[in-house]
């Protein structure tokens, strides 16, 4: 896959996301929170006041840390696509 089609292919898979709006279960929610981190390169902190929520996003984000950017924007299409097509 081109660079253009990874990136076009990721924002796809994020617009998806962000207009479904069912609840998502929290692995799910989780594997997308910690890609998108590392496919983003966002490097804020988990951000939630509870601590508990702060300590499993934190958990996901090590749990990725081996890869690229490119990988995790992957990693993000196939959860979303898997995600989906489970769902059917």
């Amino acid at each position: 896959m081109t660079p253009k089609a990874l990136e076009k292919a990721f924002n796809e898979a994020v617009n998806s996301i962000n207009n479904h709006v069912e609840p998502f279960p929290a692995d799910v929610l989780l594997k997308l929170y910690a890609y998108y981190k590392r496919a983003t390169n966002d490097q804020s902190s988990p951000g939630s006041s509870n601590p508990l929520i702060n300590a499993f996003k934190t958990n996901a984000l090590f749990q990725t840390r081996g890869l690229t950017s490119n990988e995790a924007k992957k990693k993000y299409i196939e959860t979303v696509n898997q995600y989906f097509l489970y769902r059917k």
